[in-house]
């Protein structure tokens, strides 16, 4: 495909690419293409790591909105131990699936203020100390409950103050002040206040800031991104575009807390529509600050951690492609076509996903045979793709057509 030019590739979002992220034509052209590409911002300091990407795919943006939100599914990807949202207000029974890890229970009992192995402010490391009794048969048992009423007054506190009621970790030597840390980190956003203004100030004011235009709410999770198992607090906020020109929808994800790593983070997701076809662009931008990527050791560790962030975030945008675009097409067709998801939303252990584009030629070898014998062939064919039997259910109707 030829590279975009002006002429024919007029607006957005090839402004935002080409001004903003510093995509070339062949990048750009890549995009229109339906190719997912993914690429490092540079940061100002070592400890910032930026990572965008986008994809164009033939579906809707609602149909983005609704896998976006669909907690089960999120549920299904290898990287996720445990995900729950919140009720509205909060209560304690929504953390109930919530523990910590063996390893992390281990090292709360020795934290203290400038060094402990968990994120944690002053009064929270104080708590374990004074509050638990180390040598109770069901230590355990007390420190997950304690760990859960903490969390629960955080998420309340921040209800209630935003930012500033973040409060600072005190785990390092050098306190790391939460509301300071993402005010700076979002100042790097630099298209967010140009494109989205609205919920910029948002993101930087709540709970004071407030808009018709905007939903949000909160979840936690648990997920191995790293070297250790993490728990976080999220607040997930999804803004309608309320004009033609602004991106049909904005769902930004914000760090209210983080058990390792991430001091702050912020993954925005935009949908803009094509003016020229019927589908749109998922463009994200995933922005964090961590600790432990300065110095000669965080060097090393850094550039692991930058190239596995954009490499993932490439995998996640290609899964997203083949779920939206098989969903679409599969809306299309007569209703023998269907079958259920557990067949196609199927990863290896690349945390790749077979999608409908997968599932195809794995039916087309085994078209020949006689149905019970093609029945079981699909069914090995994408046993042996995911290298491992099938962990999801899984309901096959194969109909022959005389």
């Amino acid at each position: 495909m030829a590279p975009a030019t002006e002429a024919d590739s007029p607006g957005e979002p090839y402004r935002f690419f080409s001004e903003f992220v510093g995509l070339n034509e062949e990048q750009i052209a890549a995009i229109r293409s339906g190719k997912a590409v993914a690429k490092v911002i540079e940061s100002r300091t070592p400890d910032e790591v930026f990572v965008f990407g986008a994809v164009y795919v033939e579906a809707t943006p609602e149909s983005y909105l609704k896998l976006d939100s669909d907690i089960d599914a999120l549920r299904k990807l290898p990287s996720y131990l445990a995900i729950q949202s919140f009720s509205d207000p909060p209560k304690p029974s929504d953390l109930e699936g919530f523990t910590l890890e063996q390893r992390d229970i281990e090292e709360l009992k020795n934290c203290k203020t400038g060094h402990c192995e968990i994120q944690l402010p002053t009064e929270a490391i104080e708590d374990f100390q004074q509050s638990i009794d180390w040598s109770a048969p069901n230590v355990t048992e007390r420190v997950n409950r304690l760990a859960q009423q903490m969390a629960l007054q955080a998420l309340q506190n921040y209800i209630q103050g935003g930012n500033t009621a973040l409060g600072a970790y005190r785990d390092k030597k050098h306190p790391a002040a939460v509301a300071e840390t993402f005010a700076s980190l979002i100042g790097r956003f630099e298209a967010l206040p140009v494109y989205l203004p609205e919920l910029n100030e948002y993101l930087l004011e709540y709970p004071k800031a407030k808009s018709d235009n905007m939903e949000a709410g909160f979840y936690w999770e648990k997920v191995n991104f790293g070297l250790k198992p993490t728990f976080r607090i999220v607040q997930k906020i999804v803004y309608r575009g309320a004009s033609a020109k602004e991106p049909a929808y904005a769902v930004a994800e914000k760090q209210i807390y983080a058990s390792h790593y991430f001091e702050t983070a912020l993954d925005l997701t935009v949908c803009v529509k094509d003016a020229q076809r019927p589908g749109f662009y998922i463009i994200t931008v995933k922005g964090s600050k961590q600790a432990g990527l300065t110095g000669l050791k965080g060097s090393i560790v850094r550039k692991v951690a930058v190239d596995k962030t954009r490499s993932s975030l490439e995998r996640v945008l290609v899964t997203i492609k083949q779920k939206l675009e098989s969903q679409h097409s599969l809306g299309e067709c007569p209703e023998p076509a269907r079958q259920t998801d557990g067949l196609v939303e199927v990863f290896n252990s690349l945390d790749d996903m077979l999608g409908l584009e997968g599932l195809a030629p794995i039916v087309l070898d085994s078209a020949k045979l006689p149905l019970p014998e093609m029945r079981q062939a699909v069914l090995d064919g994408v046993a042996a793709w995911r290298h491992g039997p099938l962990s999801d259910d899984v309901s096959l109707v194969i109909v022959e057509v005389r």
